[in-house]
């Protein structure tokens, strides 16, 4: 089986772990569409098989209608990888109604909306693949961030279903859940960590470090990697999966 030709769409694309994945599948032969919310941001990384589109997964008007324009430019959605999210940490006590539905609307009705959309055009074609992108948070309790691990269970939760409904038919669906990565959310977050926990940035840091069970933070081609080996000839009996990339056992 070739990638060549087919079309991915990658929301979040325009960094961190969502251009890698972006650029790994181009780099494959797939003609690629990256969505986020700020254009100028995606045409920086735009070009050899990349092509951005500013879209905000809020906004189910805006995803029906940038998907649409997408497959009419590059066919089906063939390959479709939800992982436009954002990431911030607030005690339940100090969360409000505005915090949880803005969380939630991202991480969860986002990629809602952007799958229901890309099934519409990939369940015309015989092959598909669904990607998530959870989090560690998705498989276990993360400390100080109860809104942001519902919001990622949720996800699991929604990729799982999807697999049983179409379990047996040529598209598979599954989650990965990276632990720390070394992106730009990471870099936003050790301020607020080390607030939130009376210490400074480095200490913050060097515990997101820890958490991983290696000891360093994961780079985003490694997660890259692992969505290329999901949409790649031998996976086909993958899924449902939340496939953990933690550096060992959470």
């Amino acid at each position: 089986m070739t990638l060549r030709g087919k079309h991915a769409l990658v929301t979040g694309g325009g960094t961190g772990i969502g251009l890698a994945i972006a650029r790994t599948l181009a780099e494959n032969g797939c003609a690629v569409t990256i969505t986020g919310r700020r254009q100028s941001v995606l045409d920086q990384v735009s070009g050899q098989g990349i092509t951005g589109m500013a879209m905000d997964v809020r906004d189910e008007a805006d995803v029906t209608g940038k998907i649409a324009a997408a497959v009419e430019a590059h066919g089906p959605v063939q390959i479709c990888v939800a992982n436009a999210g954002i990431a911030e940490g607030r005690a339940l006590h100090k969360t409000d109604m505005e915090f949880w539905r803005n969380m939630m609307s991202t991480n969860l009705d986002g990629a809602f909306l952007t799958i229901r959309e890309s099934l519409g055009s990939m369940r015309t074609t015989d092959w598909g693949r669904v990607i998530a992108v959870s989090s560690i948070a998705g498989v276990r309790g993360l400390q100080g961030a109860s809104c942001y691990t519902a919001s990622k269970h949720g996800l699991i939760g929604l990729i799982r279903a999807l697999s049983e409904d179409y379990a047996g038919r040529p598209y598979t669906f599954n989650a990965l859940c990276p632990a720390y990565v070394d992106t730009p959310i990471v870099t936003r977050n050790t301020a607020s960590i080390a607030e939130r926990a009376g210490v400074s940035e480095d200490k913050a840091l060097a515990m997101m470090v820890s958490a991983n069970r290696h000891g360093r933070l994961i780079a985003p081609e490694e997660v890259a990697a692992a969505a290329l080996w999901l949409v790649s000839e031998g996976s086909q009996s993958v899924n449902g999966q939340a496939i953990e990339i933690a550096g060992g056992q959470i």
